[in-house]
């Protein structure tokens, strides 16, 4: 009898810590302007971001191709980001395809047109997304819900 109530107690526990761990990432999906990015609750962040296409800005898809953002899983367990969404401050926003990001693994994010792949997906898009002056990259899971931003230039890092 006293080991099935110790595991209820556990499970009940257990259940609390959860909620407790869940709540920061709702408060921030409020709306709320989040100024520290790297303190997100997700596996997946965001890593390095190109967002000066090296040369000459010719709006070739090269140079396009050269812009991009890195979404990576930090974590150990695959997850998939169908449905989560990168965006700017200006409202271009890119909607993930069914991808699987393993463990420890990231894609880049290009701006141009291409053929995705598990290491590299496109937005197909034939002008520049990123300000080279000042923007912020935000990513958001398939529920809206804010996951990690990277600002750069005049109000950024």
């Amino acid at each position: 009898m006293s080991r099935h109530i110790s595991r209820i107690a556990v499970a009940a526990a257990a259940m609390g810590l959860a909620a407790t761990v869940a709540l920061p990432a709702v408060a921030a999906s409020h709306g709320h302007h989040v100024p520290a990015p790297h303190h997100s609750r997700s596996a997946v962040v965001l890593g390095a971001i190109q967002y000066d296409s090296p040369g000459r800005d010719d709006r070739s898809n090269r140079s396009l191709n050269a812009e991009w953002v890195t979404v990576k899983n930090t974590g150990h367990l695959p997850i998939n980001i169908e449905g989560w969404t990168l965006s700017d401050k200006s409202g271009h926003s890119y909607r993930f395809g069914n991808l699987r990001l393993n463990g420890h693994s990231q894609v880049r994010v290009h701006t141009g047109i291409g053929h995705d792949n598990r290491r590299d997906v496109y937005q197909d898009r034939r002008a520049y997304v990123w300000d080279n002056t000042g923007d912020t990259a935000t990513l958001r899971n398939d529920h809206r819900r804010f996951v990690d931003a990277e600002s750069w230039g005049r109000h950024g890092h």
